[in-house]
C-alpha cells in the first residue's frame, strides 16, 4: 500500500513485479487519519487505518506509458505559463 504521489506507480509496478499486490491511496483520502505531526510513520499508520475503511477508494496504478505522457502534459502546461508571464510582462514595460 502506498500513498500515491508522483513515484508511487513506479514503485508499486516494482513490487507488483516481484509478485506483490499493492494499492494506492489518494493522499485527500490518507490526510483526514493522520494523528500527529507529518513524518514517514504518522502517514504509514493513517494509510493502514484509511484501507480499513470499507468505503475506501483506491487509485489504479499507472503505467509507464501514462505518467510519460503525465509529464510531457505537465511539461507543456509549464511552458505555456511561463509564455503568458513574458507577454504579459513586456506588455507592462511597452505600454
Amino acid at each position: 500500500m502506498f500513498e500515491a504521489c508522483g513515484s508511487a506507480s513506479y514503485w508499486a509496478r516494482e513490487m507488483e513485479a516481484l509478485g506483490h499486490d499493492v494499492k494506492l491511496i489518494a493522499p485527500q483520502y490518507v490526510r483526514p487519519f493522520v494523528k500527529r505531526q507529518k513524518n514517514d510513520a504518522a502517514d504509514a499508520e493513517a494509510m493502514v487505518i484509511a484501507a480499513r475503511q470499507p468505503e475506501m477508494r483506491f487509485v489504479a496504478t499507472k503505467t509507464a506509458e501514462q505518467q510519460a505522457k503525465a509529464v510531457i502534459f505537465r511539461r507543456r502546461e509549464r511552458l505555456i505559463h511561463q509564455r503568458t508571464e513574458l507577454v504579459n510582462a513586456l506588455r507592462a514595460v511597452l505600454y
